[in-house]
C-alpha cells in the first residue's frame, strides 16, 4: 500500500481492514475495522472510511470526504452490456456517503460515473453506472439513480424516489418524496408524484441560495408559461426567450429545456 504520511495527520488504518498493498492512501485518511479496500483504489487526504465499507474497482475518492458503516463504493456496474474492461468511478471532495450506499462505476471500457464535492447521499441511495452528479446535491434515503443520469448542482431527490435512465435532474430543482421521474425535471422546479409532475418553483431552495427577487418573479413567469398556457415545449421556449429578461437563471431555464430530448415532468 502506498501511503504518504505527514507527522501531525498519520493515516490510520485498523487492524482488522483489510487494504490492498497496491492502493494509495493520502496522510489523514482513516480506515475503520473490518473495511476493505482494492488495489486500483485512490484515496485523498482527510477521507474517513468507516466500518465494513468496501472500495473496489477504479475508483479515485477525493479529500476530507465521510464514508459510512456499509457502503459499497465502485462495485461491478449491474449492466448487463458491461463486457469487461477498466471502468471508473470519480469521486469529488467533502462529500458525505452515508450508511450502505452503493455507487456504481461506468459501464464500457473507459467510461466513468462522476460524483462532485459537498454532496450528502444519505442512506441507501444508489447511485447507477455513467451518472453524474454535481455539487451540493441532496440524495435523501432509499433514493435511486438508474444509468446515465445527471443530477446538477443543489438538487435534491427524495427520499425512496426512483429516476429512470437518461434523466435529467435541473439545478436547484427538488423531487418529492416516493416519486416516480421519467422525464427531465427543469431548474428551479418542484415535482412530486407516480409519475412525477410540476407543482411550482422551489421557492424555499431559491430564497435560500440567494436568487434575486427579480429572478423569482421571472421564473415564475417562465413557470406558467411552460406548464400552465397549454403550448408545446418549442413554442414555451420561444415564449420565454422573447418576453422574459436574460437573467443567468432564465438562461440556465432555456438551455436545459432546449436540451430536453426526453421531454419534461408535466
Amino acid at each position: 500500500m502506498e501511503v504518504k504520511t505527514q507527522t501531525q495527520n498519520q493515516t490510520v488504518i485498523h487492524p482488522t481492514a483489510i487494504v490492498h498493498p497496491k492502493a494509495q492512501l493520502d496522510y489523514g485518511v482513516e480506515v475503520g475495522p473490518y473495511s476493505i479496500i482494492e488495489a486500483d483504489v485512490k484515496i485523498g487526504s482527510g477521507t474517513r472510511v468507516g466500518a465494513r465499507v468496501t472500495i473496489e474497482g477504479h475508483t479515485t475518492i477525493g479529500n476530507n470526504n465521510q464514508i459510512f458503516t456499509g457502503a459499497i463504493v465502485g462495485s461491478m456496474t449491474q449492466d448487463k452490456k458491461f463486457k469487461g474492461g477498466k471502468s471508473y468511478l470519480k469521486i469529488g471532495d467533502e462529500n458525505s456517503i452515508r450508511e450502505y450506499c452503493t455507487l456504481n462505476p461506468g459501464t464500457l471500457d473507459g467510461t466513468e460515473t462522476v460524483i462532485g464535492n459537498r454532496n450528502l447521499l444519505m442512506a441507501y441511495a444508489h447511485i447507477a453506472h455513467d451518472c453524474i452528479v454535481g455539487n451540493d446535491t441532496v440524495i435523501a434515503n432509499n433514493g435511486t439513480l438508474a444509468g446515465h443520469c445527471i443530477i446538477e448542482d443543489r438538487a435534491i431527490l427524495g427520499g425512496l424516489s426512483g429516476v429512470h435512465q437518461f434523466v435529467r435532474i435541473g439545478k436547484l430543482a427538488i423531487v418529492g418524496g416516493h416519486s416516480k421521474v421519467t422525464s427531465n425535471v427543469p431548474p428551479f422546479m418542484m415535482v412530486d408524484g407516480h409519475p412525477a409532475r410540476a407543482f411550482g418553483l422551489n421557492t424555499v431552495g431559491l430564497e435560500r441560495n440567494n436568487i434575486s427577487q427579480e429572478d423569482r418573479v421571472n421564473l415564475k413567469r417562465a413557470y406558467k408559461i411552460i406548464f400552465r398556457e397549454r403550448l408545446s415545449l418549442k413554442s414555451a421556449i420561444k415564449h420565454i426567450d422573447e418576453t422574459l429578461p436574460k437573467s443567468s437563471s432564465i438562461i440556465t431555464l432555456i438551455e436545459f429545456l432546449q436540451k430536453s430530448d426526453k421531454g419534461i415532468c408535466k
